[in-house]
């Protein structure tokens, strides 16, 4: 029984709804001592008894062909023993986008409806392109942690906009606010693995200077997940987890361990062309795809210019191979460090009883165009009146620099269009090479083959089915209210029955498509298709239809043969769009390239001061992007030998650094790999202040001037300036942290502190260029009104 206390609470009566009686509800007894009362304790909140533990490793961009379940010929031991043990899904679909992979993976809900249109690196001020996963749509994670479970991520997070990834942030976006107990990685969607440019742990950005010489990302990102996983256990041990295990490899820069690289030595000598055949022969006998399926040439791809590996001169071909060996490097290493993992749930006996799912957010990619580049920042860059000179690569040309921690390059698309074998196109396409990625999943003690059963499934299933299903297999329901509000319906459908019997029918006959205007419906084996090019009008003449249970690599364009469906699927595809949030399109107008009135604060200058920890990256671009800038400095010099980096900005993929050298001032500026060194003079004792001032020039260029104490001391002219994702490292003031801006400098220095007094660091930015790409496409706005 509940006792209450005889007659009314004393003190002022409250209105009921601001004041709760703190007996309400209690099951024991309440006396006025301790001998006449009894005790009680709320009931544990816990899942179903021998609830399984689940992982889920994505990968970053690896295309359908990359893991040898799928055909590969890399080594992947590890997942080659989940495949044997689990079973396959040869027909799983994704989104073929970071962000809207994501989104939809751990949501259940179309990526336009949780807001994701795209890559969290816009905000143009409309509801699909709004970045931020609602309070009412709640994650896996929100939902496993309601339930019992135990919620860890570690690696990329890519779902909160990258003007949210900084410090001062409310963080209601990052990983902690959805739903997971630790995260550990990068909240942004690229980064060097021998320097990754800004870890999180939990909440807060970590203030590193170096890296150890032997550091690799993603040995460390599965070191933090074991080290979650094992510390749960020794405190706790019946309570399941869940861990989202976010590679962001083999997203480029394409980087690799040397032993690793060195294990693929001379693999890929024979082409990409030979290659793709070999890793069709491998599919074709696993079963993977229907006896009679077609190995798309490179002819429907023809204006990507992918050549014929013959066609290279030696040097390209060397240059290409290696870039291949790094990839190959790459997917090794995730296997490896799988496998770590893996041994760490056997040793803690819980192997068995944890589903583990492999996959990737997107098929590979062809963004590095025909050639293997060493300056993958540079052409990252996209931008419309983009100066036809600007070159996409750094002239070096030592082959050996491919994928250490001097290089920030990617494979060629041929590597790009063998990664997808059998499938047509890359990462950002609706075609089968952006969104067919391998799946794997494993669950000894819950997903029990038959004998007779090959463990694959051929039935259409799509990212949104992955988190329903996972919630099935543990038991959990969705809910129907979160805190007391209604949270909204998933579009994803639970896969069990196909898991449970090879014959049973796809539970997701239908899904429409959408990313970067490239759209798409899949209804009953029949796809509608377009490739859209950017500029290009959005009308009917763009779908191709493809019977894709007869001819899944879509090489027979049948639309003219059933115009009829043609017309009822694209209809389909209309409504859908609407529903779902897809509209607006990209279109020529540039509108992607809009921001927040919020953002104009973040062109104030800026004061920092020493020992001010890094600024991260979007917020330092702010102050230098598509304008002119300049860099005050406050200095003291106590003596002659006082020497190091006063300022940095940016890493090897590009940046520049102000430092003082045996008794010099000097300016390195890194234009995407090319290192340029100027010197600014002596710089004696005293009290100096520095002025260092970056003037925008017409084609995306800057000039440079060194001021010392009002005199012009030296000078640079005509450099590319640093945009897109460039510099990928922030503001540093004293030091030159992590990935340097000078190579030659971190060998002689390391870090390089500076010794003397550094009073303050300014920036003040100037005003916006002409080709800022807010500024065109307010330009082509206020043209198009004009015009109506």
């Amino acid at each position: 029984m509940t006792a209450s206390p005889p007659g009314p609470l004393p003190g002022p009566r409250r209105s009921a709804p601001h004041r709760r009686n703190p007996y309400d509800g209690f099951p024991g007894i309440v006396g006025r001592t301790f001998a006449e009362s009894d005790p009680a304790w709320p009931a544990p909140h816990r899942p179903r008894q021998l609830a399984p533990n689940i992982v889920v490793v994505l990968a970053d961009d690896m295309g359908y062909a990359d893991i040898g379940p799928f055909g590969s010929e890399i080594p992947t031991p590890t997942l080659d023993r989940l495949a044997r043990d689990g079973l396959i899904l040869t027909n799983y679909h994704t989104v073929p986008l970071c962000s809207p992979a994501r989104a939809a993976m751990l949501t259940g809900l179309n990526p336009h409806r949780v807001g994701y249109a795209t890559v969290a690196n816009v905000d143009p001020g409309f509801p699909g392109y709004g970045m931020e996963i609602a309070e009412d749509i709640p994650t896996l994670a929100e939902t496993l942690h309601d339930a019992g479970y135990a919620t860890y991520a570690v690696g990329k997070w890519h779902l909160a906009r990258d003007a949210a990834s900084n410090a001062a942030d409310d963080r209601r976006d990052w990983p902690l606010r959805k739903g997971f107990d630790q995260y550990y990685g990068v909240l942004e969607g690229i980064t060097s693995l021998f320097h990754p440019h800004q870890l999180v742990r939990d909440n807060t950005p970590l203030d590193i200077d170096a890296f150890p010489d032997d550091y690799y990302y993603t040995d460390d990102i599965t070191d933090q997940a074991i080290a979650m996983v094992t510390s749960l256990r020794a405190h706790d041990p019946d309570k399941p987890f869940l861990l989202y295990l976010a590679h962001n490899a083999v997203h480029g820069p394409l980087q690799a361990r040397p032993a690793d690289i060195a294990r693929h030595r001379g693999r890929y000598d024979d082409g990409w062309d030979a290659l793709r055949t070999a890793r069709f022969d491998r599919q074709r006998a696993a079963g993977l795809l229907p006896p009679d399926t077609r190995l798309p040439g490179r002819e429907p791809e023809a204006d990507d210019g992918i050549p014929a590996w013959a066609d290279l001169t030696p040097g390209e071909r060397r240059r290409h191979a290696r870039s291949m060996e790094v990839y190959a490097a790459m997917v090794d290493n995730i296997d490896q460090n799988l496998g770590r993992l893996t041994d760490t749930l056997d040793a803690m006996g819980e192997l068995d009883n944890t589903i583990i799912v492999f996959t990737s957010d997107s098929g590979g990619t062809g963004d590095d165009g025909a050639a293997c580049t060493l300056g993958y920042l540079s052409g990252f860059v996209r931008h419309p009146r983009l100066p036809e000179d600007w070159a996409a690569d750094a002239a070096r040309s030592d082959p050996e620099l491919i994928g250490g921690p001097r290089s920030l390059t990617h494979y060629p698309r041929g590597w790009g269009m063998a990664s997808n074998t059998p499938f047509r196109l890359y990462k950002g396409q609706a075609h089968a090479g952006g969104v067919r990625v391998p799946f794997l999943v494993s669950w000894p003690a819950g997903l029990r083959r038959e004998p007779d059963d090959d463990g694959l499934r051929h039935q259409f299933q799509y990212v949104t089915d992955l988190a329903p299903t996972l919630l099935e297999l543990a038991g959990v329901r969705r809910p129907t209210e979160r805190r007391g509000r209604p949270v909204q319906e998933p579009d994803g459908v639970s896969f069990v029955p196909v898991l449970a019997e090879a014959a049973a029918a796809s539970t997701h006959p239908e899904q429409y498509g959408e990313a970067a205007g490239n759209r798409s419906y899949h209804r009953d084996g029949w796809k509608l298709v377009t490739r859209h090019r950017p500029g290009e009008p959005y009308d009917d003449g763009e779908w191709s239809l493809f019977d894709v249970r007869r001819d899944p690599t879509e090489t027979t364009d049948v639309a003219a043969d059933h115009p009829v469906l043609v017309k009822e699927l694209a209809a389909a595809w209309e409504t859908a769009a609407w529903r779902d949030g897809v509209f607006p399109l990209v279109d020529a107008s540039g509108a992607l390239a809009f921001r927040s009135p919020e953002e104009q604060r973040l062109l104030r200058p800026v004061t920092l001061l020493p020992g001010t920890p890094e600024l991260e990256r979007y917020r330092s671009s702010r102050l230098i992007a598509f304008r002119s800038f300049t860099i005050t400095l406050a200095i003291r010099r106590h003596d002659a030998d006082d020497r190091g980096v006063l300022v940095s900005h940016g890493d090897q993929g590009g940046g520049y650094a102000l430092y003082v050298e045996n008794g010099r001032l000097r300016l390195a500026f890194n234009e995407y790999g090319e290192l340029h060194e100027v010197d600014a003079g002596p710089f004696g004792p005293g009290a100096h202040t520095v002025e260092v001032s970056a003037t925008a020039l017409p084609d995306i260029r800057w000039s440079f001037d060194v001021w010392l104490d009002g005199l012009r001391t030296g000078g640079l002219d005509g450099v590319r300036q640093l945009i897109g994702m460039a510099p990928l490292q922030g503001i540093s003031v004293g030091l030159d942290r992590k990935s340097p801006v000078s190579w030659p400098v971190h060998e002689r220095h390391g870090t390089f502190r500076y010794t003397g007094t550094l009073t303050a660091v300014t920036y003040t930015p100037g005003e916006s260029a002409p080709y800022d790409p807010q500024e065109i496409a307010q330009s082509l706005r206020e043209a198009a009104a004009a015009v109506d």
